[in-house]
């Protein structure tokens, strides 16, 4: 009998935290008790979180998914993504007297807030952000045309040119860079000083604290691999951020079924995170898909340690 060929050894560092934030899992729980609460289908206005397997499952338990709010039928509850909605949507589904439910993240709705109070303050708005992402187009909806500028790049920054340089603000889309921001907020800042500036930094703890993580663990990894869905905009930054922290390559992927085996050639230590719409089962799953092909040795870097939660709509916490 011949002896099956040893394993290769392959070091892990597994960043913590990672995967769902407060605001992903109120979301997700919004839409598990209005199904409980009022039975199926419930429509969901957009993915309520940008990861296919929450779709999926959600879709599964009678969750019906639509871009439109004329795609919902009146005498069924309606629930707006995590993302955030342009004041108009409630506004429709008010005029059309249907049971709606705001999944909006908090601290995207914090973002609101801030944006409307700088806007009765007379001032012109610019957001730092990603044309055409949902939580972009929810904010720049909270006020009327044209009262926001967006900024997607150092050289956007550079060449904006404001109505009153002297009547200024800045708010952010909550899942960008980190350290792509300072640098579009320092550009900003250097040519409108007098710029107000969020009293608190709107990028959300998850996304820092997911950028952190990998910061943390990058320089040590000849491959990181981040699980999240090719839309979610806090997975697509994590793959930036692992490979300006010095990581050899890094992927994102669904799942373990976007493992490249070629890739992960010759690798001796692997990072591995999840974004924060991505849930811990398919961590798990690529974990254990690699475990078939390598002699493990899993560790945890765990810079931060996470405790917040956000409460639900009370008509569902009831």
């Amino acid at each position: 009998m011949t002896a099956s060929p040893a394993r290769p050894a392959l070091r892990v560092l597994l960043a913590s935290p990672r995967g769902f934030c407060a605001g992903v899992d109120r979301a997700i729980q919004i839409v598990e008790r209005a199904i409980e609460k009022y039975g199926a289908p419930v429509y969901v206005r957009h993915e309520i979180v940008h990861n296919r397997h929450v779709v999926e499952r959600l879709r599964g338990m009678g969750a019906v998914f639509v871009e439109d709010l004329g795609d919902c039928p009146v005498d069924r509850p309606v629930i707006f993504s995590a993302h955030g909605v342009p004041k108009t949507v409630p506004a429709e589904a008010e005029a059309r007297r249907m049971l709606y439910l705001d999944a909006t993240c908090p601290l995207v709705s914090k973002v609101h807030v801030e944006a409307e109070r700088h806007h009765d303050a007379g001032r012109e708005i610019i957001l730092i952000g990603h044309r055409g992402h949902p939580e972009v187009i929810g904010t720049m909806g909270q006020l009327p045309d044209g009262a926001v500028a967006l900024v997607e790049t150092v050289a956007d920054a550079r060449a904006f040119t404001p109505r009153d340089s002297d009547c200024l603000a800045f708010v952010t889309q909550t899942t960008l860079s980190v350290d792509d921001t300072a640098e579009i907020v320092a550009v900003l800042q250097a040519r409108f000083p007098n710029m107000a500036a969020p009293h608190k930094e709107d990028i959300c703890y998850a996304t820092t604290n997911r950028q952190e993580a990998i910061k943390r663990l990058g320089a040590d990894c000849d491959r990181v691999l981040v699980i999240g869905s090719p839309t979610s905009s806090n997975s697509l930054r994590l793959v930036e951020v692992a490979i300006r922290a010095g990581a050899g390559d890094a992927r994102l992927i669904d799942d373990a079924d976007g493992l490249d085996w070629d890739w992960l050639a010759g690798a001796r230590t692997l990072g591995v995170t999840a974004g924060a719409s991505a849930p811990e089962t398919l961590v798990a799953g690529v974990i254990a898909a690699v475990g078939e092909r390598y002699d493990l040795t899993v560790e945890e870097v765990s810079p931060t340690r996470e405790t917040v939660s956000f409460k639900l709509p009370r008509v569902l916490a009831e």
